[in-house]
């Protein structure tokens, strides 16, 4: 099928190499990807903000972009739920409503559409290392996924995925969240922190970079290895 790609903000300045594992991966599935150039952000800090004007100013440019898309698959829970959750709220009562609603029933997070649209779970990835889970707030509790990831990352071979508890609790970062509340988040950071170092991993997984770059970026500080990765980097690896 054709598939369109909504890379968020995050991956396209900080980490482009989720958004070409993305690529690699669903070309090796034997899928041909798109990418539209005109796409921006999907508008969440604005919402999340309160400024529902600003934001549908920002989301009317992906309703535009993403219009004639088949499918619409992002690696991020976060932004995936801006687009599929939140879109027809932010346009309800508005001329571009029904076309916001349109645009949502096309969107799949990575993980979700890999696993429930396709039926992949083995992709034949190669990782040695010993993984543990961050389910991001708005993956799990918007997006409902939980159980994909976890079925891709147990078909990777030389992978041990070992759980935190709990692996649902919010890491602190929640975009404008850190900015407004940086010492309530800075703490939220540090439990999620030691959860993860409680598993004796080395390496922690989620399916938003924004997460892991909030993590990472504490392990950093308290001066502890730790790597963090998408999970579309894990399964790229050895492909």
């Amino acid at each position: 099928m054709n598939v369109t790609l909504f890379i968020p903000c995050f991956i396209d300045q900080c980490y482009p190499q989720v958004g070409i594992s993305v690529v690699r991966i669903l070309e090796k599935l034997g899928h041909t990807v798109e990418y539209p150039t005109e796409q921006t952000c999907c508008g969440q800090p604005a919402f999340n903000s309160g400024a529902w004007d600003q934001a549908r100013v920002t989301a009317r440019q992906a309703l535009k972009v993403f219009r004639g898309a088949e499918i619409i698959v992002t690696p991020s829970g976060s932004c995936g739920a801006m687009m599929k959750v939140f879109y027809p709220d932010l346009f309800q009562g508005t001329p571009a409503h029904k076309e916001a609603c349109r645009l949502a029933g096309k969107v799949w997070e990575f993980s979700s559409f890999l696993v429930n649209k396709l039926g992949v779970t083995d992709l034949g990835s190669r990782f040695e290392g010993r993984v543990t889970f961050h389910d991001g707030c708005h993956s799990i509790r918007e997006m409902h996924v939980r159980r994909e990831p976890r079925e891709l990352l147990q078909h990777v071979r030389g992978l041990e995925l070992v759980e935190m508890s709990p692996a649902d609790t919010c890491c602190g970062f929640g975009g404008t969240f850190s900015v407004k509340f940086p010492m309530i988040s800075t703490a939220m950071g540090e439990q999620k922190c030691a959860a993860i170092d409680q598993t004796g991993v080395d390496t922690v997984v989620s399916l938003d970079s924004s997460c892991l770059m909030h993590i990472q970026g504490l392990f950093d500080r308290q001066g502890k290895r730790m790597r963090s990765l998408h999970l579309a980097e894990v399964l790229a690896t050895g492909l």
